[in-house]
């Protein structure tokens, strides 16, 4: 089933729909610093452009917030961005080795918002029983996010597009990616996991991102756990065939692990 936004899943533990963030009492068309409080809690669009987050030397990158259906400013507002949703033309497409994939039918600059990676949010333990349930020839569409707080905290948030979902289930990984991932909350603590260009991307270019996250977050703060000689034979092999290719796709044991 066709979904362009994330829906509450079947356990009906979170609804990512539900709206509990204040909206800001901007009076202008289109909100602006310092005035706007959604502004002032994270990165902003005209000043993240996206990618430089991944270039800073830091160890971590400022949250997103965008201005919600509760706030005064016009939907013009320049802090609605990945809620208006796709805007781009894309193709699903079958590739040679990969299944199905997906392209651009025309030019993608560098920083802009292509789509989300949209489906049903789960509680850890549907996401667990699902994982656990598949058999090693079905395709793994849940992706486990996991954003690391300052004081030590982690968030987690479970999206499985396996039964409802958008294009984005489409997307391949690769060791080398054009696409990176950024969690983007709207109207509550549930994030939209919004997909960027990384570079400029041309017409007929297939599309890809880094199932681990690794692309925008920086080197050794990947918290994926190393699977060990033995899991390899339950990993799926990549074919993004990069120079840099790491031979399986992205493993976390975490889903798949029993107490």
């Amino acid at each position: 089933q066709y979904s362009p936004d994330s829906v509450a899943g079947a356990d009906g533990e979170i609804d990512p729909t539900e709206v509990t963030f204040p909206g800001c009492s901007c009076r202008r068309g289109s909100c602006a610093l310092p005035e706007c409080p959604c502004l002032r809690h994270g990165h902003n669009y005209s000043s993240l452009r996206l990618r430089q987050a991944e270039q800073q030397q830091q160890p971590f990158s400022r949250p997103v917030f965008e201005c919600n259906s509760l706030c005064s400013c016009g939907e013009g507002c320049q802090n609605r961005l990945v809620q208006r949703g796709l805007q781009l033309r894309l193709q699903v497409f079958r590739t040679p080795r990969k299944g199905w994939g997906v392209r651009a039918l025309e030019p993608v600059p560098r920083g802009s918002f292509v789509c989300e990676y949209a489906g049903e949010v789960l509680g850890f333990a549907e996401a667990q029983r699902r994982s656990q349930a598949q058999t090693p020839e079905e395709p793994n569409y849940i992706i486990a996010v996991r954003e690391h707080l300052h004081d030590g905290r982690v968030m987690e948030t479970f999206v499985d597009p396996s039964r409802v979902g958008n294009v984005g289930r489409f997307l391949n990984h690769s060791c080398e990616p054009n696409l990176f991932m950024v969690p983007v909350r709207v109207d509550s603590m549930v994030p939209k996991l919004a997909l960027f260009a990384a570079t400029d991307i041309s017409a007929g270019e297939e599309l890809s991102f880094d199932y681990s996250g690794r692309f925008h977050n920086l080197p050794g703060t990947s918290r994926e756990h190393k699977a060990p000689e033995e899991e390899n034979s339950l990993r799926k092999p990549c074919y993004c065939g990069s120079h840099t290719c790491a031979s399986f796709l992205p493993w976390d044991s975490s889903l798949f692990s029993t107490p």
